[in-house]
């Protein structure tokens, strides 16, 4: 009995640690998508303040394009409302990874005292 706990703990612990991963990495790219919104606002707001009759580049490779003023601040929402999505997304996805991760801490509690109270009894029985 004690082994099948023993494994069954195991599992469960693995799976648990699993879910830890999975929620460093959903944290890791929405700090990354928090960067880029950072950016993209700062840009924005760079845009503007620029007058409309200025002359406005964007860097595509290693080469300036000319590109329109009202087209750039209109790309520069865009991204924003993008990345404005994404952020939602991984919210939404953290939250249930940390339910998930919840479930299992709850899960590893329970057959560690089982598992507990099995060796107790082993020892009693000896």
């Amino acid at each position: 009995m004690a082994e099948g706990l023993q494994k069954r703990l195991q599992g469960e612990l693995e799976k648990f640690q699993a879910v830890q991963k999975d929620i460093q990495k959903a944290i890791s790219a929405r700090q990354q998508l928090d960067a880029q919104l950072n950016e993209n606002t700062l840009v924005k707001e760079e845009l503007d303040r620029v007058e409309g009759g200025a002359n406005v580049y964007k860097l595509i490779g290693p080469v300036l394009v000319k590109q329109e003023l009202t087209e750039a601040r209109s790309n520069v929402q865009k991204r924003i409302d993008y990345i404005n999505g994404e952020l939602k997304r991984y919210d939404g996805t953290i939250k249930d990874l940390e339910k998930k991760q919840e479930s299992h801490r709850e899960t590893l509690a329970k057959l560690q005292h089982q598992f507990q109270q099995a060796q107790v009894k082993a020892a009693a029985k000896a």
